[in-house]
């Protein structure tokens, strides 16, 4: 099995790599097209600004090539996010595979730090990504945006109000949180993901 990861101008890629390599996978990091279109399965992971992010993917073209993949693709955090039709960092127009709006966060009171950081619990969860014993599960996020819990909300979580902690839509997947990050949950997600 062919796992390509998107290389982009986003930090946090190698965490992906290492976690796929611990479960027996050597995936390749490319921005090659046609590597792209021919991998069984896509991750576009990272940790970045939406802006510049979108304006690099667009430089080489990615943003077209994303949208088209017919195999599994799987956003991570700024991954994921970016796969919303809007990101109101930097008021950036994304890729729209998702048809939602990414907000920033505000702080409702004194203790409501940004950005969201640290280990949080998965609620509501369904389809192939998570496994009914997944519900209540802590996972690790990174955030000061979020996805509005919306009708292709496979997980939820809840930071000042409940956010999109997973999104799916046809072959594409994604999560706000680190599943590469997340210990055996996050191992049990990517396994999953494997398996489609």
């Amino acid at each position: 099995m062919m796992i390509a990861i998107i290389k982009y101008n986003a930090g946090n890629i190698y965490s992906v790599d290492y976690a796929l390599k611990r479960l027996g996978i050597t995936p390749v990091i490319t921005d090659d097209k046609e590597i792209l279109q021919s991998a069984d399965k896509v991750i576009f992971p990272g940790q970045g600004e939406a802006e510049s992010t979108m304006e690099y993917l667009k430089s080489r073209r990615l943003d077209e090539l994303i949208v088209n993949l017919k195999q599994p693709v799987l956003g991570i955090c700024i991954g994921m996010q970016l796969m919303c039709k809007f990101s109101e960092e930097g008021n950036t127009p994304c890729l729209g595979i998702f048809d939602v709006e990414v907000k920033r966060f505000v702080s409702e009171k004194h203790e409501d730090k940004i950005p969201h950081m640290g280990w949080n619990s998965l609620m509501n969860v369904k389809g192939e990504l998570f496994s009914v014993d997944l519900e209540n599960e802590y996972v690790y996020f990174v955030h000061s945006y979020y996805v509005p819990v919306n009708r292709q909300t496979v997980a939820v979580a809840d930071y000042i109000q409940p956010f999109s902690a997973a999104l799916h839509k046809n072959n594409f997947y994604a999560t706000q949180f680190h599943p590469e990050k997340s210990g055996h949950v996050g191992e049990k997600i990517l396994k999953n993901f494997l398996k489609l």
